[in-house]
């Protein structure tokens, strides 16, 4: 069990979010606000990883973390057609497709490099009036952007 002394609270939705993240596969990861961790087991973690063959040097030997583990620990499903898109390497691109995902362009401060700030999707997704189905559909686009894109 990881633990912290810091716990995060789960993000309260309303009924009609919900379900959206339940049909898209992707309501435990939004919920990974919830996981709490132990200093001394990540600060182990960091010190055994060694990045030149990415995984872990442990007394037993190396364990290197697939995604199949990644899918396992978020109850991810993985049947299905592989979700994929194109890298969005300028800032044009970045904000071009904000604007069309969310209806409000990026400034250049909302992004770190070719990533967008956690802190601009949290802001965006506050602000939101969850009134209709278009409102929500942007709702359930913002939480799970935020666990694919943002850093």
């Amino acid at each position: 069990m990881l633990t912290s002394d810091h716990p995060i609270p789960p993000d309260r939705y309303n009924e009609r979010v919900e379900e959206h993240l339940r049909s898209t596969g992707f309501y435990h990861v939004a919920q990974i606000g919830v996981v709490q961790y132990q200093k001394a087991l990540v600060n182990a973690l960091v010190e055994r990883w060694h990045p030149n063959t990415h995984t872990f040097h442990l007394p037993v030997g190396e364990c290197a973390v697939t995604l199949e583990d990644v899918a396992m620990i978020f109850g991810l499903p993985t049947n299905g057609l592989p979700v994929t898109g194109m890298t969005l390497s300028s800032f044009e691109a970045l904000e071009a497709k904000c604007l069309h995902q969310f209806g409000v362009a990026l400034r250049k401060s909302d992004c770190r490099g070719n990533c967008i700030k956690r802190t601009w999707l949290r802001d965006l997704k506050e602000r939101l009036q969850l009134s209709d189905e278009n409102s929500i559909q942007m709702y359930v686009k913002l939480q799970c952007f935020n666990y694919h894109k943002a850093h």
